[in-house]
């Protein structure tokens, strides 16, 4: 099974493509040169779309947060 979609990988590929030309920028508007960093925010534009794209590291979904929240009773 594909870890990445399909749109999610054209947009990580969209965004290694803009960094080769120097017009990928950070959110705080400097340039991105780092190969990471733009496959970072590929994938962050990609989940922004909705395509198909691995939760977060340390990211609780809400049925596990609801849990979590009952045992602390």
């Amino acid at each position: 099974m594909a870890k990445y979609g399909k749109k999610a990988e054209e947009t990580i590929e969209s965004a290694m493509h803009r960094r080769k030309k120097g017009t990928l920028k950070s959110s705080s508007g400097q340039k991105v040169r780092s190969r990471k960093q733009a496959i970072a925010i590929g994938i962050s534009e990609a989940r922004a779309k909705g395509a198909k794209v691995p939760p977060r590291k340390g990211a609780a979904s809400k049925t596990q947060r609801k849990r979590a929240s009952g045992k602390k009773r």
